[in-house]
């Protein structure tokens, strides 16, 4: 089932000749997790959502409250019986039609849909994960790459470009070739105790598991948390590498180019996770 406007159908019968996100692009979205009808990081979800909306100059409906959102989510959850587990649910804001470039009305419509996903513990995987870097296009270094829109054609491409080569993943670099993300997610490099991660200044998504990892990685003595930029030589010398997401956790990657890494204290922050979920909520 799909929650169009709070109404729950079997499919949206949405036209598409006059949808704004199909057109244009007009639109922003959330991934989010949720397990037992629970969802994980919501204030995270919402508060970005809603921040992205503005950035935009979309007109919010007054109705539109953490509460309503997750009011909503749940009903569409309750409405696909067997995602009461763990599931996948994505939020899609949309102006409404009207207008070429300068929209006819500035309210919004959203459509809520959910599927399976993995256990709500996340898990470290042992298996291969190797990367490359993608160079086809870059990520402007300004606002509007740091928000979530349904303009996802450098990770689309970047996707094909690395199932072409064999990569589990692939690096995207801004303007100034600097990495800025995956294809999928935040990225991190850990240098001795040191946790770097590329500022939101660089173009990268305001990741809510990052905003997270953030905070578990500060409150711990032994590791320090740094936001800077990164240079793709720096790939090279660094002990691990990750990749984050709220859907998979912690990816661990194993290789880049001839450099190998390990994932000790991948390891260890992935058990404060989810006990810094369990604690949440």
């Amino acid at each position: 089932m799909i929650n169009l406007n709070g109404n729950l159908l079997d499919s949206t019968q949405v036209s598409l000749e006059n949808n704004r996100a199909f057109l244009y692009g007009d639109a922003v979205f959330e991934t989010i997790k949720t397990h037992n009808g629970e969802i994980l990081f919501l204030e995270d979800h919402y508060f970005r959502l809603m921040a992205s909306m503005r950035i935009l100059r979309m007109e919010i409906p007054s109705n539109f409250t953490m509460e309503f959102l997750e009011e909503e989510i749940k009903k569409t959850i309750h409405a696909n019986y067997n995602l009461e587990a763990s599931s996948r649910v994505r939020i899609t804001c949309y102006r409404t039609t009207g207008g070429k470039y300068l929209p006819v009305d500035r309210a919004i419509e959203y459509m809520i849909t959910a599927e399976k996903a993995p256990s709500v513990e996340y898990e470290f995987y042992t298996s291969d994960y190797e990367i490359d870097l993608y160079k086809d296009f870059y990520i402007s270094k300004q606002l509007l790459s740091t928000l979530k829109t349904t303009n996802r054609l450098i990770n689309i491409t970047a996707s094909i470009y690395a199932s072409e080569n064999d990569y589990d993943n692939v690096l995207l670099l801004n303007d100034e070739k600097n990495i800025v993300e995956a294809i999928n997610g935040n990225v991190y490099i850990v240098s001795g105790k040191q946790i770097i991660t590329p500022p939101v200044a660089d173009g990268c998504i305001n990741g809510v598991l990052r905003k997270n990892l953030k905070s578990i990685v500060e409150k711990r003595d032994d590791l320090e948390w740094i936001e800077r930029s990164i240079s793709p030589f720096e790939l090279q010398k660094a002990d691990e590498m990750w990749i984050s997401n709220v859907i998979q956790g912690i990816i661990c990657v194993s290789k880049y180019r001839k450099k190998e890494y390990n994932s000790n204290i991948a390891q260890l922050l992935i058990q404060d996770l989810n006990t810094y979920i369990q604690n949440k909520n």
